[in-house]
């Protein structure tokens, strides 16, 4: 389907989510759209052919989006055992993103 990108199994998407419910106003419910479409958007990657390779790279964006819906967590959450699991994810994820860059070096380019 042109202008959209898909993985096997996946619904179409097109353009960014539009945040539902009685909140979909609020800043916060704007803002983990966005970054949750920034996400969607950029694990749509193009495939290498090596699997290690593909999957990588797609978990790069995957990982990013959860280091930003938890920092938008951190800006408007209230709620202190919610904001301490978006800090340590963040610290998961910043960690995982540094060792996934050290495995691309590492396996051949196709």
């Amino acid at each position: 389907m042109p202008g959209t990108h898909m993985m096997q199994g996946q619904m179409p998407m097109q353009g960014m989510q539009q945040p539902a419910g009685p909140g979909a106003a609020a800043p916060s419910s704007r803002a983990l759209a966005a970054a949750a479409d920034r996400m969607h958007r950029d694990m749509a990657i193009a495939y290498s052919g090596d699997a290690d390779r593909d999957f990588v790279a797609g978990m790069f964006p995957h990982h990013q989006g959860a280091i930003d819906m938890a920092r938008i967590v951190l800006e408007h959450g209230r709620d202190a055992e919610v904001r301490k699991l978006a800090e340590e994810i963040i610290a998961a994820q910043e960690r995982e993103i540094a060792e996934m860059r050290a495995m691309l070096q590492r396996l051949p380019a196709r």
